[in-house]
């Protein structure tokens, strides 16, 4: 009995001493990400409402970063963003990728560009853990035509190079675009970012998808 108990106890301090595996995920993203335009970004962000749909057992990361692209030679790529070293230091289990926005600016959009940027960020991500699951995020739609991001460009251009790279590569994709279609009211005035209701949206559809 004796040596049960002492078993027992023994056990029970293992278990109390080593803090149960959470599944890091990392948000990859410009400013839809971060969270701009809404309230109290660091409970209402998608990221944000994202770890609180997962719970225990998931520890979720803001990596966006506003205004930045996913061309290396844009006008505010997010190489060049200490968010971007961060979520490589993470070295997350899986990486939600939502990035082409911003991309999709006239003066700079390039297909090749923006292929070749995203298969560089994918392979980044991939040697820092080679295990990484990573998903790739088709953009959400532009109700309007600001900072000279063109919703066009984004269905024409954006999305079917995503879908590609993601094809090739082995990677999930979640559609973001046509579950907004028509839903302006998820929208900020400036019709680019969603407000803190269609940032649950964007949460609940990324939660499913992580859950299967």
């Amino acid at each position: 009995m004796k040596q049960l108990l002492t078993a027992f106890l023994a056990t029970a301090l293992l278990v109390g001493c080593c803090p149960k595996t959470e599944l890091k995920i990392a948000c990859i993203g410009d400013s839809i990400t971060e969270g701009f335009g809404i309230d109290w970004q660091s409970t209402n962000a998608y990221p944000a409402q994202l770890d609180s749909l997962l719970g225990d057992g998931y520890a979720v990361m803001n990596f966006g970063r506003s205004a930045t692209t996913m061309m290396r030679d844009g006008n505010f790529p997010y190489w060049s963003a200490k968010e971007f070293t961060n979520a490589i230091g993470y070295r997350p289990d899986v990486a939600v990728i939502k990035l082409g926005t911003n991309d999709s600016k006239l003066f700079q959009w390039n297909a090749q560009k923006f292929e070749q940027s995203y298969q560089a960020m994918i392979d980044a991500l991939r040697a820092a853990n080679a295990d990484m699951r990573i998903i790739a995020c088709l953009p959400v739609p532009a109700f309007q035509t600001m900072w000279e991001i063109t919703d066009s460009v984004v269905v024409q251009g954006v999305t079917p190079v995503i879908k590609s790279v993601a094809e090739r590569n082995n990677l999930e994709t979640i559609d973001l675009y046509a579950p907004f279609v028509g839903r302006s009211e998820l929208f900020l005035e400036d019709g680019i970012h969603p407000n803190r209701d269609g940032a649950l949206v964007m949460a609940q559809i990324i939660a499913d998808a992580i859950r299967r």
